[in-house]
């Protein structure tokens, strides 16, 4: 099994943070408005923290080149491999449901090309991600350093057995479809945490499901919304 493993340590940027700041500025605004508008049905705003994340994270940097010009438009995109890198309003989603503190420990199941990592990471969290692509996750380890981001694991591995080693998560986040909850995912959550990920067939209907973990053990599951991932794959 292969491993790529972030130090604690800072490491200096060796990107251009500046660069299209007023395109990430554009983006966050148009997050916020359209996370406004589905405050109806029971979702959450768009916070400061996680908006502030929006901005120091370049997208562009997350991108396969042929598609950067389009970073900063609310599209899914696509990577190698057939992989998708998700649309930033659906990031932003995901994100604000976790409700992360800083220094929780978050599982990352489909890290593709590591944007949703990056923001993960600059909200504090300590990050251990899956991905089944070696190349991907590869050259998402080579992104985040260049970003300097610290409390990052990356490595090589089936998201369905999740990452026993290093459980309990305070919350784990799947980019990608299950056709039902993993058993040892939600084993691997501790009691508190909560669990997001889309469940439903590959090309069929999908729904985004939260499924929350009380102090005393017991599992409660809810849909949210519908959603289009690709499949979780089994190594």
């Amino acid at each position: 099994m292969s491993w790529f493993k972030r130090t604690a340590s800072p490491v200096t940027p060796t990107v251009d943070l500046e660069a299209r700041r007023a395109e990430r500025e554009a983006l966050v605004s148009a997050i916020a408005r359209r996370m406004a508008l589905d405050r109806s049905l029971g979702l959450p705003a768009l916070s400061d923290r996680v908006a502030d994340a929006l901005r120091a994270i370049p997208r562009e940097l997350f991108t396969p080149p042929g598609v950067a010009a389009r970073a900063y438009r609310d599209d899914v995109l696509p990577l190698a491999a057939g992989q998708t890198l998700s649309q930033p309003s659906l990031v932003a989603l995901m994100t604000e449901l976790l409700r992360l503190q800083p220094g929780d420990r978050v599982l990352e199941i489909g890290v593709g090309s590591g944007y949703q990592t990056a923001l993960l990471a600059h909200l504090g969290a300590t990050v251990f991600g899956l991905e089944v692509i070696a190349d991907l996750a590869q050259a998402a380890e080579r992104r985040l350093a260049a970003l300097g981001l610290k409390g990052v694991t990356v490595r090589v591995g089936d998201g369905h057995a999740g990452w026993p080693e290093a459980a309990p998560f305070d919350a784990i986040l799947a980019a990608c479809a299950a056709p039902m909850v993993p058993p040892a995912l939600v084993a691997q959550l501790r009691p508190g945490g909560r669990l997001l990920l889309p469940v439903g067939p590959a090309q069929g209907p999908q729904q985004l499901c939260l499924v929350e973990k009380g102090l005393d053990g017991a599992v409660r599951e809810r849909p949210l919304l519908a959603v289009a991932f690709v499949p979780m794959v089994t190594r």
